[in-house]
Formats: structure tokens, C-alpha cells, sequence
């Protein structure tokens, strides 16, 4: 090994996901266009590894290139209607027989185990069966998608028992079930998202054919909550396949998924540099409730006051009178619910240093168990990217430990930008924390 210093230290960076994910469900989907390009073995030596670190997988195939295969082979031309492909029964015929290929072709994938290579002693059980029920898409436009359907219900309660079974992985093809005995051609993305809704997944991951988003002046687009995506969306500038992926995305995410990725496949290893670094490589989407997290007002002045009084009074915050909070107001980020300020934080840059420090960082007792910190971190992490800043640090005389957890390093006075060292009260000896971004 070249640099052994380097992989242990890799390895250190990895394990707080290593411990995160352990036992949560994420449902990963892929098209056939993965397939066709040669890249089946290496997903599933990468989702093995997850199955090993105990993550519970939920696999989701699509099939187009291949049915459009299988269609040519019959001299049978393909009709669509709005990106989404109208099934009649010679069109089903050949979906069904992509399906069965598709399906060896994965059992395969996870059945190597040659000595020497990532699947060696891997273990997997691939599970598949009548878990989609589904019903017609019916008429849309004018148009009569024949037997195209649409997800009805996961069989959840059958899954989740599987799941539970060690090295157990379901695989989830695009077709679904009537009661009365039909097969119907779904689209994946519905397929995904389906089952992620019905699993209550801690994630939704789609390796797709498409290129990281980007928005129309060609910024590349890393996270948005769901609100944001939908702006996206009715913006019209994604490309089609991109925006239906974004929108199955969406329609997880405000059904109780808490996050869904779109990460191109075509990066070798794409689906862990998203999960297991801080910046991924893909477009992340969250559910947020954006009137709820956002950037303060002088309405809010009152709010921040009555929150922090406490904190101030016991000495662990800074005391700031009222003057001087609607003086700095615009620094401040406040989590709403219900119109009361349940938590608040603030980022004061330092523009030549490219640093930013996070102070006032508070969130009510009574609530503190449910996230609201993580999310006022993550949203003035995001603000201090926005503008330029390439480091957020902080000083704190009683939450060193709250921050160490969330990846902040301990510092020095001298580490600090020039005209905040000289603000430094060294009688208080607060601890520093720096946190590069």
C-alpha cells in the first residue's frame, strides 16, 4: 500500500455513515441503460458492501433499452406519449421477457465470489415475487396507454420480514400485478418511489442515465429540499428524463422519505462517493419545510429574545441585548412552527479569510430531540457556501462535544481570521472548533 496514513484516514472519515446507515432501508433503482452499458457488476459489488454494513436494500431494475431490443427483434416500432411508453400486448410480451433476462442477469451480478475481488464471500440472496400490485394508467390526452399501469400498493408487510434476514436483498422489477390477474408495464421511477412510501425508506436512490443536474446558467445542482425541486421543475429547463426523476424524487420526499438522490452511473462508484462523502456526486432532495427554516426579520427580534434569555442567563451564550440583535438581524437563520421561533442561529462572515463563524446557535429544550439542531447546522453551512465562505468555526465554552460529533476539528485562538482574534474574551476561554466545508 502506497499510503496506508491516507486509507486509515479515509476509513476514520467514513464511519459516522458507517454507523448512521446500519439498519436503515434505502431503495435503489437503476435503469437498463446501466446494464447496456456494462455496469451491472460493479453496482452490485457496491451494494453488497452496503448489505454487509447492515443497510437493508430494496432494488428497483428498469428495462427500456432492452424491451426496445427485444421490440426490434420483432420488427415492432415502440409508440410513446409524453416520455412514457404505450404498452400494447406485443410491447408486453417483450417487457415481460426483458424482466426475466434482467432478472439473471442481477441474480448473476451478486453471485460472484472469485478470491481476490470486492465479492468474496458475499453471500447475497436475491428475492423477488408478486410484490407490486398495480392498475391501468387508462387514457390520458386522448390517448389509451393500454396495459401501461401505474403502482397501487408495495406489499410492504411481506418485504420488511425479508429484509430483516441477513445478506437478504429484494429486487423489485418494473411490473406490476392486478387482482384480477393482469401484468402491467410500470415505469421504474414509479416502482421506486412506491416502494420507498410504502418501506417508510430512510432514502431513495436513483443511478441514472442522465448527467448531474444543473440549473440554467449550467451551475451544477447539489441539494434542494422538495419546495425548491418543485420550482425546478416548473422552471422547465431540465431535461425530460432528468425532470421525471426529479419528480418521482419530489413525490417521495413529501410522502415521508427522507431523502432521495439522483446520481449519475456513469462516475465508477457513484452510489457510494453519495453517500459516503460529504458533497456526493449526485442531486440530493429533502423534505423541508422552507417557512419554517429560514433567514430572520426584525418580526422576529422578539422571538430570538425570548429563546436565548435562558442561555444567556446561565452564561452559555454571549449576552446580546435587543439593540444589537435587530442590529444584526439579517445574520440570524430561525426554525418556525406555528409561529413561535423554536431555534436560531447566526453567521457573521469573515470574507478575506474565507472563514465564517456560527454564533447564538440555540434551539428550544422541549424540542431538541428532534433534528432541529442538525437542521439549523446544515442550513448555515449552506449559507456560508453561498457566500464563498470555504470554513465555518466556533467557539463554545459547553457544546464542544455536540460539535465534535458533526465534524467540527478543536482549534486555536491563532487559527482564527486577524480581526476575530482580536475580539477574542479571554476570560471566558471559549473553545475553538473549525469545520472546513
Amino acid at each position: 500500500m502506497e499510503n496506508p496514513t491516507q486509507f486509515v484516514q479515509w476509513l476514520r472519515s467514513v464511519a459516522p455513515y458507517i454507523h448512521a446507515f446500519g439498519g436503515k432501508t434505502f431503495v435503489v433503482a437503476f435503469p437498463g441503460e446501466l446494464v447496456a452499458s456494462g455496469a451491472l457488476p460493479v453496482l452490485a459489488q457496491d451494494l453488497s458492501l452496503l448489505v454487509a454494513l447492515g443497510i437493508r436494500i430494496v432494488l428497483v431494475h428498469g428495462s427500456r433499452p432492452q424491451v426496445a431490443e427485444q421490440l426490434g427483434l420483432r420488427s415492432v416500432e415502440g409508440r410513446f406519449h409524453n416520455g412514457v411508453r404505450i404498452t400494447d400486448t406485443a410491447a408486453m410480451e417483450c417487457a415481460k421477457e426483458a424482466a426475466g433476462e434482467l432478472r439473471l442477469d442481477i441474480e448473476a451480478a451478486f453471485s460472484q465470489g472469485l478470491p481476490n475481488t470486492p465479492m468474496s464471500n458475499a453471500q447475497i440472496s436475491i428475492v423477488s415475487g408478486n410484490f407490486v400490485v398495480a392498475r391501468p394508467l387508462g387514457v390520458i390526452d386522448g390517448v389509451d396507454f393500454e396495459l401501461t399501469g401505474m403502482t397501487r400498493k408495495i406489499a410492504a408487510d411481506k418485504i420488511a420480514p425479508i429484509l430483516q434476514t441477513e445478506d437478504n436483498l429484494v429486487l423489485l422489477s418494473p411490473l406490476g400485478f392486478s387482482p384480477t390477474g393482469e401484468v402491467f408495464n410500470l415505469t421504474m421511477e414509479d416502482v421506486a418511489a412506491s416502494a420507498a412510501i410504502a418501506l417508510h425508506a430512510d432514502k431513495l436512490i436513483y443511478i441514472t442515465e442522465t448527467p448531474l443536474m444543473s440549473d440554467e446558467a449550467g451551475t451544477e445542482i447539489r441539494e434542494l429540499s422538495s419546495h425548491q425541486a418543485e420550482a425546478v421543475l416548473q422552471a422547465n429547463f431540465l431535461p425530460p428524463d432528468a425532470a421525471f426523476y426529479l419528480r418521482h424524487a419530489i413525490k417521495a420526499c413529501n410522502s415521508g422519505v427522507d431523502r432521495a438522490h439522483i446520481v449519475p452511473f456513469e462516475m465508477d462508484g457513484s452510489a457510494l462517493l453519495e453517500l459516503f462523502t460529504h458533497d456526493g456526486v449526485g442531486t440530493m432532495i429533502s423534505h423541508e419545510n422552507l417557512e419554517s427554516l429560514r433567514q430572520a426579520t426584525i418580526e422576529d427580534v422578539g422571538g430570538i429574545i425570548k429563546l436565548i434569555e435562558p442561555l444567556e442567563a446561565d452564561g452559555t451564550l454571549v449576552y446580546r441585548g435587543r439593540e444589537l440583535i435587530e442590529r444584526e438581524i439579517e445574520q440570524f437563520s430561525v426554525i418556525e412552527h406555528d409561529g413561535v421561533i423554536f431555534g436560531c442561529a447566526a453567521l457573521y462572515p469573515f470574507p478575506d479569510a474565507k472563514m465564517g463563524e456560527m454564533a447564538c446557535l440555540t434551539v428550544n429544550p422541549d424540542v431538541q430531540a428532534q433534528g432541529d439542531g442538525e437542521r439549523i447546522l446544515k442550513h448555515m453551512e449552506n449559507r456560508a457556501r453561498a457566500a464563498g465562505l470555504t470554513k465555518l468555526f466556533v467557539l463554545t465554552t459547553r457544546t464542544a462535544h455536540w460539535f465534535k460529533k458533526r465534524g467540527f476539528q478543536p482549534a486555536t485562538v491563532d487559527d482564527l481570521p486577524k480581526d476575530r482574534q482580536h475580539m477574542y474574551n479571554w476570560q471566558r476561554k471559549s473553545q475553538v472548533f473549525i469545520k472546513t466545508l
